[in-house]
């Protein structure tokens, strides 16, 4: 058996970078709206994977956008349905 493992990148991203990229990814041609007065959000995230790496070895195989791609189809085909 096979497991996937979403622990991170390595890299920070904006989330309004995120977003632009799952907006693009998912095809919505809706509205975004952003908050001007809710400023106090995490702007932006990054997740370490140094200590993944110490303890089992992990390193990034699949690029940021191909796994978010596979997670939106994933997404679709088993939620949306």
């Amino acid at each position: 058996m096979s497991y996937q493992f979403n622990i991170g990148a390595g890299f920070e991203i904006s989330i309004r970078d995120l977003v632009e990229l799952i907006v693009e990814l998912t095809d919505y041609r809706g509205e975004i709206r952003w908050n001007p007065n809710q400023p106090d959000g995490q702007p932006r995230r990054m997740l370490d994977t140094t200590r993944a790496f110490q303890e089992f070895g992990f390193q990034v195989r699949t690029d940021f956008r191909d796994g978010l791609k596979k997670t939106v189809a994933w997404y679709e085909a088993n939620i949306i349905g």
